[in-house]
């Protein structure tokens, strides 16, 4: 979108303006939308042209004009306002358009970014890789395996950040035994807090232990936007992100914010788990974004004669990384020190102890995937 036929001065009352008024066609505001195509600044006379489409309605565009004019009056202009309504003869329909290039529904037209316009994808410079842990279910252990997973990178030397972008049920302050509020640095950009090498932020973070976070969608969405564009990452080798359960404004926010090396799918062996497993593999393929492998976490239980259980099953994990053809890359045990470890704030990736060798097995195998 340009405004090139907007003079300097008066988009200095333009775009405030326009951007208090939303396009009901395209759900952004007018000046996201196109709708002030012109616009000049003489003395004490502002004129501007609103270019309107074929689709909108005569009361659409009446509206939308007298909201302008509330709104620049509003904004402090004085002067005489002097303005025109054009309707593009010719233009493909939005949902043409929208049909032919989203790869899911809701994927283009008004996000979280600026004056209501698409979420603008950026470059996280000095961040090589990208890793998002994901599950279509909860309570399968993906916040266990995502901050054991960026514990492990660290360990082995990489340089590490973790996002908990779980913002309604953040669990990372506990699991990495952080408390400490972050602090924004002189370019403006919050600083993350660091726990065993890894450079963490959560809304957990930001808010108090036992505040819910009450909010509607595009509140989560803005959230997780500035976690990935406002905070100082830094140089690091391997990003984490620690997704909510399911295939919804996350999931995304994130692909559209920015681009992902690769995704980890978590689940159990039961078949209800594996089932929503699916669903999350089949939504990042539609998204385009590489399957790094599937971790099927509480896959057996050992008793103390040595022999195992499988309270939840066997073979989900398993039969669904043959399905798509990725790596299964660990069947983590139900082992009580790593229920300890993320209770205490302690991962189990710090120790040396027998269950912690699959963690550091899944970063080796995810750094050998990166270096390829």
């Amino acid at each position: 979108m340009t405004h090139e036929n907007i003079q300097p001065e008066a988009q200095a009352i333009l775009e405030p303006a326009g951007t208090r008024v939303r396009d009901p066609r395209t759900g952004r505001s007018l000046w996201m939308a196109g709708v002030l195509s012109e616009g000049t600044l003489t003395e004490d006379t502002l004129q501007v042209t609103m270019q309107f489409h074929p689709d909108h309605t005569d009361t659409q565009m009446q509206v939308m004009q007298q909201s302008l004019l509330q709104q620049i009056n509003a904004i402090g202009w004085k002067g005489n306002v002097e303005c025109s309504i054009t309707v593009e003869e010719t233009a493909e329909p939005v949902e043409n358009t929208k049909k032919a290039s989203e790869p899911v529904r809701g994927m283009s037209g008004g996000g979280m970014g600026p004056h209501g316009g698409p979420i603008q994808k950026q470059k996280l410079e000095g961040v090589k890789h990208i890793i998002a842990v994901a599950s279509g279910k909860g309570g399968v252990g993906k916040s266990t395996v995502s901050v054991n997973l960026a514990v492990a990178l660290a360990k082995q030397g990489h340089k590490v950040g973790l996002i908990d972008a779980d913002v309604h049920g953040p669990s990372l302050p506990m699991m990495m035994k952080v408390s400490a509020t972050p602090i924004a640095n002189d370019d403006r950009k919050i600083v993350p807090i660091v726990s065993y090498g890894v450079k963490c932020i959560s809304m957990g973070l930001l808010v108090d232990k036992d505040e819910p976070i009450i909010w509607r969608g595009p509140m989560v969405m803005g959230v997780i936007r500035q976690f990935f564009q406002t905070v100082a990452w830094g140089e690091l080798d391997y990003l984490i992100v620690d997704l909510p359960p399911g295939t919804g404004d996350a999931q995304l926010t994130m692909v559209q914010a920015v681009d992902l090396s690769g995704a980890v799918i978590v689940t159990t062996p039961q078949a209800i788990a594996v089932q929503d497993a699916i669903r999350g593999v089949e939504m990042f393929k539609k998204l385009e974004v590489p399957i790094l492998g599937i971790v099927e976490n509480m896959s057996f239980l050992t008793l103390p004669d040595g022999s195992l259980v499988h309270p939840f099953g066997q073979g989900g994990g398993f039969e669904t990384s043959l399905r798509y053809k990725v790596p299964l890359l660990a069947q983590l045990p139900l082992d009580e020190r790593i229920r300890l470890g993320g209770d205490m704030g302690t991962p189990v990736a710090l120790s040396d102890e027998d269950c912690s060798k699959a963690f550091v097995d899944i970063a080796k195998t995810i750094h050998e995937h990166s270096e390829d």
